[in-house]
Parts: structure tokens; C-alpha cells; sequence
């Protein structure tokens, strides 16, 4: 027997012995598997990946994946884990970001959402962004997420609209506590702000009380960012979120979709683009965007029911 036959003979008993043994992994264990074998697939594609989807969020031209902020800032929704944040901090040098950057837009993500806040580390995204831009010639769009609070609505928007921000929204936690307190007319006051600045406006929430209050309210969002995952995190509802959801006729950017990292993307990207999200948005490490975006071009396409005229 020849030694290409004995090679295919032992890839195929590999695989069934993986598929076997697979469920008598522990979830760790069972996702380093995962990993492995797409990584195989991975290498086998030479440069960067071409073609991931875009759509529009009224005149700004969106990739459907959209790379997240939080790890670069040093956050990490890492449930009970309370070193990861700091890990984070020292994994994302100067250099480390700029490359995450880089290879995001060599594989086709153009936008990422960050946040900025005066005298705290996302002061980071303002200082990473403006050296990405002007020294290295980077094209990355930035939409901030803005705190905003009853005492002080303004002055993160502010600090996006003067630093290249092409889109801002009020922060998910914002959302929910403005809603949470019956204030849903400063909502209104930091949408109208965002608008009369150029910038495309959202309302961010974990809370679904937050677009069906913005909704019921007649606030003209361009688009909403509300979690979205079945794992149960920062997504108490998740039937009816897509029910709600289904009916707007506004973008709509999933985040949480991965339930902090429990959900591998190719669960986590297809549950969300199947029912109903327009756009997501993903933390992701440098080693994992390329696979990333292989996978988000595959969800898309699996589920590419045009229902909604922004979708690319």
C-alpha cells in the first residue's frame, strides 16, 4: 500500500476517533479540538481573505463584521476569570494593537467600535487611532461608544466627534439605566446631538426595554446595538429580541454574540445572522480575525435573505 493511501487511511480514522471522543471532552478541551481542525483549513489559504460582505448604515459603507473594542482597551467579559483584563493589558502593546489593526483591514473589516472616555485607557483608542491613521496611512472607520450619563450627556460624544469618529451611540449600560429611569427624552437629546454633528446616531442596550422604548418614543436612531446570543449573557430574552427586532426598520449591530467567549463563532456568527442581525460586533485577538472572517463570510451567505434594503 502506498504511503499516500496509508496517510489517507490514518486521516480518516483520526477524524472518526475525533468525532468519537469529541463528546467525552471537557469544554475547553472540546473547543482547542475545534480550533485545531479549522486551523488546518486556515493554513491552507494563502493571504489575506477577499470579499467579506458590507452594508450601509445611512451613508456609511459597513463591514457585517465589525471588530470590537473591548480587548484592545483591556476588558475582557471573561465571567469568572479575574485576571483576564489584565492579561489583556499586556498582551495589547502599542505594536500589538497596531497589528490587530492592520490585519483586520488586510482582511477586509473597515469599521471597528471602540470607546473613549477622558482620563481612563480608552483614551488609548484616540491616541492608537490617530497614529494608525497619520503615521502608518490606516483607513479603519472608528464608531465610539459614548457614556453618557443624566449629569453629563455630552462629553464623550463630544470627544468622538472631534477625533474622526464616523458613528457614535450611547453605550449598552447607558441605555438600559436611561430607560430603567424613565429618561428616555435624554436619549432623544444625545441621538439629535450625534445627528447634528454628521455622525451617524444609535442607542445602545442589554436591555430590550431599550429599542422598544426608543421606538415607542418616535427617536429617529439610524441604528440600534443590542445583544444578542442563546447562552443567556447580557441577553435575558433572545426570542424575543429577534421577534422585536424582525419588525424595525433600522440597522441593527449584535453584540455579545459569543456569550464571552463560550459560543465558537461558527455557532455564535450563524445564530446571529440568521435571525435577523445586520451587522455584528466582535472582540477579537490578532491570530483570530482571518478565521474570523472566513466564517462571517459563510454566515452571511448562508443566510442571506435580503429583507432589509442596508444589507450588502
Amino acid at each position: 500500500m502506498s504511503e499516500h493511501l496509508n496517510r489517507r487511511n490514518f486521516l480518516k480514522k483520526s477524524a472518526l476517533i475525533s468525532a468519537g471522543i469529541a463528546a467525552g471532552l471537557s469544554f475547553e478541551e472540546q473547543a482547542l479540538l475545534a480550533w485545531n481542525q479549522s486551523r488546518q483549513k486556515l493554513e491552507a489559504s494563502e493571504g489575506p481573505i477577499k470579499g467579506l460582505p458590507m452594508g450601509k448604515i445611512g451613508n456609511v459603507k459597513i463591514t457585517r463584521l465589525i471588530g470590537g473594542g473591548n480587548l484592545i482597551n483591556g476588558y475582557a467579559h471573561s465571567r469568572n476569570l479575574i485576571y483576564v483584563s489584565a492579561l489583556l493589558r499586556h498582551y495589547f502593546t502599542d505594536e500589538k494593537i497596531i497589528e490587530t489593526l492592520q490585519i483586520s483591514e488586510e482582511n477586509g473589516i473597515n469599521t471597528c467600535i471602540m470607546n473613549v472616555q477622558a482620563g481612563t485607557r480608552e483614551e488609548n483608542t484616540i491616541r492608537m487611532l490617530n497614529k494608525y491613521w497619520k503615521e502608518l496611512g490606516g483607513k479603519m472607520q472608528w464608531i465610539a461608544q459614548c457614556d453618557s450619563y443624566e449629569h453629563d450627556l455630552l462629553s464623550i460624544v463630544k470627544k468622538a466627534i472631534d477625533n474622526g469618529a464616523v458613528g457614535a451611540f450611547i453605550q449598552g449600560g447607558c441605555g438600559d439605566k436611561f430607560i430603567q429611569s424613565g429618561r428616555v427624552d435624554l436619549v432623544g437629546k444625545v441621538v439629535s446631538f450625534i445627528k447634528e454633528n454628521g455622525l451617524i446616531a444609535g442607542v445602545g442596550g442589554h436591555l430590550l426595554d431599550v429599542p422598544m422604548a426608543v421606538e415607542k418614543e418616535g427617536i429617529d436612531v439610524d441604528f440600534y446595538f443590542k445583544t444578542l446570543n442563546n447562552v443567556g449573557y447580557t441577553c435575558a430574552t433572545p426570542e424575543k429580541t429577534i421577534e422585536f427586532m424582525k419588525k424595525l426598520k433600522k440597522p441593527w449591530i449584535a453584540y455579545k454574540v459569543l456569550g464571552a467567549g463560550v459560543t465558537h463563532p461558527r455557532t455564535g456568527f450563524d445564530y446571529a445572522f440568521k435571525n435577523g442581525a445586520d451587522f455584528i460586533n466582535v472582540g477579537m485577538y490578532d491570530f483570530q480575525i482571518k478565521e474570523d472572517v472566513m466564517i462571517a463570510m459563510r454566515a452571511v451567505s448562508d443566510n442571506s435573505q435580503r429583507e432589509h434594503p442596508w444589507r450588502g
